[in-house]
């Protein structure tokens, strides 16, 4: 429920509501505002009359959440969340772009992709050390390896860095070394491994799955929210329909549809949605413009030699063409690109 606090209303008389509904044990989360301050409140309804709130001093009305989901919903927190990984800030008036190879395969080619991707104006490093494929017989990431490896270019470059967990016995291991932990597409409902990924303390950028509605992604970020991780971050990276030109259908209305529905930054994918490198840099356009918080894009230094989706992988030359193109686009919609260097980074990483 929201309940809306008046105009002058003190502030005894609203810690006096939030105490009433937390010792009827409701979650809440206020929300003040330059007129009115309103309270969030998740929790079992039966246990507490509507009528009993409004009736008490300084609210307003109580409003009802009607979404299945609660805690992601725009009428629990009207005001768009903002993550902020040190200094860098993800949502509200900023565009962030993550980039870099599909899944790590060397030192080499990982360190030559973070200085390529972030002298462009990326300011987070994406990378898989642990691959899920459809095939058992396909490349399946350098596991631990891989995570030092990212750890090393983090040190070197600055940029931080998004991977991939897979299992929850991998979560504490893969929070040491990253930034940011994802959650794919085959995993957007692995209900325990998306409550132990709040619990690392992370951010959790979670990725929409293959067939999943609209709705039933927002459930998923609602797991980890529930668990009191509000930093969560929803990737649109495209669907499968009877489309086969292309390799995903990416939704681009799922963008404001997320905006609309819920506080939280939306993300795009247009590598994976896609799955043809010529379609990245207009779709990432679209993206943009659509309203998205970032792009998440795959780059290699030779596409045709990648070891995981190389024909979806922009060369350093066209990942460079597609930065540049965006910043008027971003300045379109009100949003902040920055093409310079990359924060100081303030974490830790195990050099190797």
């Amino acid at each position: 429920m929201i309940v809306v606090m008046q105009k002058g209303a003190t502030e005894e008389q609203l810690q006096e509501v939030v105490q009433i509904l937390e010792d009827k044990g409701f979650r809440t989360q206020i929300t003040r505002g330059t007129e009115k301050n309103i309270i969030g409140a998740v929790g079992d309804k039966s246990r507490l009359l509507d009528l009993a709130i409004e009736a008490m001093t300084g609210v307003e009305k109580v409003i009802p959440i009607l979404a299945p989901y609660k805690l992601a919903s725009r009428e629990y927190k009207p005001e768009d969340t903002v993550i902020n990984i040190d200094n860098l800030s993800l949502g509200g008036h900023d565009l962030q772009v993550m980039a870099g190879p599909c899944a790590v395969e060397s030192k080499e080619q990982l360190l030559e992709v973070a200085h390529l991707v972030k002298n462009a104006g990326a300011k987070i490093l994406r990378g898989g050390a642990y691959k899920p494929r459809s095939s058992p017989y396909s490349f399946q990431g350098l596991e631990e390896i891989g995570l030092k490896y990212l750890a090393r270019a983090r040190e070197e470059t600055g940029l931080y860095i998004v991977t991939e967990v897979m299992d929850t016995q991998k979560v504490d291991l893969v929070s040491y070394y990253a930034d940011v932990l994802q959650i794919g597409a085959r995993n957007m409902q692995n209900f325990p491994l998306l409550r132990a990924a709040a619990k690392s303390g992370k951010p959790v950028l979670l990725k929409r799955g293959l067939s999943a509605t609209i709705e039933e992604w927002i459930l998923s970020a609602e797991y980890i929210l529930k668990e009191g991780n509000s930093q969560v971050i929803l990737c649109e990276r495209g669907i499968r329909t009877f489309e086969t030109y292309t390799r995903n259908t990416l939704d681009l209305s799922a963008v404001p549809v997320i905006k609309y529905l819920t506080h939280l930054p939306v993300i795009v994918d247009p590598s994976h949605g896609t799955g043809k490198w010529r379609w990245v840099q207009p779709m990432a356009q679209a993206a943009v413009a659509a309203g998205a918080d970032g792009l998440i894009i795959e780059v290699h230094p030779n596409p045709s030699e990648a070891l995981s989706d190389g024909p979806q992988s922009l060369t350093p030359e066209n990942f460079n063409k597609l930065m540049n193109s965006l910043k008027p686009i971003a300045q379109a919609v009100g949003k902040k690109f920055d093409l310079s260097g990359t924060p100081e980074y303030f974490g830790y990483s195990q050099v190797i």
